[in-house]
This record gives C-alpha cells, structure tokens and sequence, in this order.
C-alpha cells in the first residue's frame, strides 16, 4: 500500500499543497485540526502543518504510530 501526503491546517495557507498531489485537511480551530488528525487515513505518511495546527496537536504528533510531520515556517 502506498502512503499519502497531508496538509493541515488554515485552508488559505495550504491550497498550494494540492498542486503538488497533497490531501487538503482544512481546520480553521484548535478543535477542527485534532478531529482532522484523528481522521486521518491509516495510510497517511506525512503531514505537512501550519504552526497554529501543530501548537493545537501539540504532543499528539510525537505519539506511536503517527505520521512523519512538518511544521511550516511562517
């Protein structure tokens, strides 16, 4: 099974992503963005954040058996 690239977080900052074959995860609150990585598919590989979604995850992307992560700079 191959694994898929994610990115999460506010929609204006992400869009670009989907150019480049990414699954948009759009979440504009703290609340949005931990339902969206739970509901995450098993097959996602990599997530690509903005900073407002990875201070809301916080440790959460540090777990076992998470995605591999990446905090966009600002």
């Amino acid at each position: 099974m191959s694994t898929t690239v994610a990115a999460l977080g506010e929609q204006a900052l992400l869009e670009g992503f989907t150019l480049a074959g990414a699954h948009l995860y759009a979440a504009e609150t703290d609340d949005a963005v931990r339902q969206a990585w739970a509901a995450l598919p098993d097959r996602t590989g990599v997530v690509l954040l903005t900073p407002r979604a990875a201070h809301a995850l916080g440790a959460a992307v540090s777990a076992p058996h998470s995605p591999l992560t990446a905090v966009l700079p600002l």
